[in-house]
């Protein structure tokens, strides 16, 4: 297991092997994601999101704003009556 100690300015060195199994060099940004109480993940926060651009492929189909906000309002109301919450 590799370890780090944290500095009593709170700050930590990533040791060397983790740097290269995340491939993240001087600079790079990372992010510590929670996930359960207690226990993170760090994850390498180095491409852009620009770089999602076409990952997905087009959509079946395009929803207008209107469209989106109206499904929205309609889950939300369900939500609130599976719940117990009328609104």
């Amino acid at each position: 297991m590799t370890t780090a100690t944290l500095t009593s300015k709170g700050q930590i060195t990533i040791p060397a092997d983790v740097r290269r199994a995340l491939n993240v060099q001087t600079g790079d940004r990372v992010e510590f994601v929670q996930v359960q109480p207690g226990r993170f993940e760090l994850v390498a926060a180095t491409r852009s999101v620009r770089e999602l651009k076409g990952m997905f492929g087009k959509p079946a189909r395009t929803l207008s704003v209107e469209d989106m906000n109206r499904v929205i309002a309609e889950q939300g109301a369900k939500a609130g009556l599976r719940s117990g919450r009328a609104k």
